[in-house]
């Protein structure tokens, strides 16, 4: 039996679901407020409890989320149990990476997305496993290959000795844990020397070319001087059609439903290790060509003259690529952005940029810090803060009258950004609209 402490974690919800495709038995607790990936549990038919001591039984295998110390009830008891083996969750994660021929997907933005789009088209090839970090864990029976998101806070993804890996970017985040960028840096060159047989890595930009790689490795981007580079760009609300080019030659037409340059770029990166891996490009066409996003990553639903699009974006950067992605999809419409802050030393370092990035929307809403936000020491803001150093923005309290007032912007693309539960706010917001 199999016991996670803390089950909703997007990580951990997506092991959970990995143990149960594998035939284990598997439960968990958490706390008792819905929370989007516990549909992917529901869906495994995995029972999860609020937490209690008494959850925990002889002989069973518990494995703890990263955010639960030895100060909790659950891994107290688990800890006191001479029967009852113990993992941390990027620890046990590690165990089963070396049971497969595994792709690690790593970097400060993109992700998730770039892990659900390489684990689509190398199901292409073979039965693959993935896990992604918006709760969806797969491992057909049969499979060879396990592509997973390897998460840089506090160095969790060191666990980790994958065959191949991407790194999609470098840029500073997590900056209560790093002490700065040469340290976030050095992180991801520690992490590239875990790497077995080889890496991509994004080259349009300064500090990714100061990693230290020790094995084989492709450049990836826009800029000829890579090992792997688009040409013939053309967006349009259709999607992006490029030439894709290796070593200085043509290697092949792509034609692919994405919006945002971002994507573009997570995409060569998946081309860039289909290369390393030998996939026929004909196969990485047709399954990029097929993918269909992953969970709370620029999810689009049009209803009538509007549209919802909710999105994970909660650093400056990823906001500002998500807002270029909206307009880029529906040049036409009013783009308003509605963002919910997640971590006040996030906010306070990079304020400034927070401005620049929603500078292209039409209209800014920010809403409060969520009653959960960790509080930093020395670090005392708020919302009202952000809102002062956001030109034009103004703030949403998420009560009645606050969803009143988004309506009142119809027709638009309302584009709800946040790594918290936004969506709820969202799905009032339709509801109000709708009914």
């Amino acid at each position: 039996m199999y016991y996670f402490i803390g089950i909703k974690g997007s990580g951990m919800a997506s092991l959970a679901s990995i143990l149960k495709d594998c035939g284990e038995d598997v439960s968990g607790s958490d706390i008792e407020k819905y929370i989007f990936t516990q549909a992917k549990l529901e869906e495994h038919k995995i029972p999860f409890f609020t937490f209690s001591e008494d959850n925990i039984k002889d002989n069973m295998t518990v494995i703890i989320g990263s955010s639960f110390n030895d100060d909790h009830i659950e891994v107290k008891a688990a800890k006191a149990n001479p029967t009852v083996k113990t993992y941390m969750y990027a620890e046990f994660l590690a165990k089963l990476v070396e049971q497969y021929h595994s792709i690690c997907v790593s970097g400060t933005h993109g992700k998730t997305t770039t892990t659900g789009m390489l684990a689509h088209v190398f199901s292409h090839i073979n039965p693959t496993g993935y896990l992604i970090g918006d709760g969806t864990g797969v491992m057909p029976k049969e499979a060879q290959t396990f592509v997973l998101e390897a998460c840089e806070y506090q160095r969790r993804f060191l666990a980790y000795h994958p065959d191949y890996a991407i790194i999609l970017n470098i840029e500073l985040d997590h900056v209560d844990y790093y002490k700065d960028l040469d340290d976030y840096i050095l992180a991801f060159s520690q992490f590239s020397k875990n790497v077995k047989k080889g890496i991509a890595v994004f080259g349009d930009e300064e500090n990714t070319h100061k990693l230290e790689l020790e094995v084989p490795h492709l450049y990836y981007g826009l800029q000829p001087s890579n090992d792997v580079y688009a040409t013939n760009v053309i967006e349009d609300e259709k999607g992006v059609r490029f030439t894709c080019m290796y070593k200085g030659k043509k290697y092949y037409d792509f034609h692919l439903p994405f919006y945002g340059v971002h994507l573009l770029y997570n995409a060569l990166g998946v081309i860039a290790i289909g290369i390393m891996n030998n996939v026929e490009p004909k196969i990485l066409q047709d399954g990029l060509a097929t993918f269909n996003g992953v969970e709370r990553r620029f999810h689009i639903e049009e209803i009538g003259e509007n549209v919802y699009i909710d999105d994970y974006a909660h650093h400056p950067t990823a906001i500002k690529l998500t807002i270029d992605a909206a307009k880029q999809k529906y040049p036409t419409k009013k783009i308003v952005a509605i963002f919910q802050p997640d971590r006040f030393s996030r906010i306070s370092y990079f304020m400034a940029q927070f401005n620049e990035a929603f500078q292209s929307a039409d209209k800014i809403y920010l809403c409060p810090f969520p009653e959960n936000a960790k509080h930093e020491e020395g670090i005392d803001i708020d919302i009202y803060d952000l809102k002062r150093a956001v030109s034009g923005a103004e703030v949403l309290l998420m009560d009645d009258s606050s969803v009143a007032k988004l309506a009142a912007e119809e027709p638009a693309v309302y584009l709800f950004m946040s790594s918290k539960d936004i969506y709820k706010f969202k799905d009032r917001m339709k509801d109000f609209q709708n009914h």
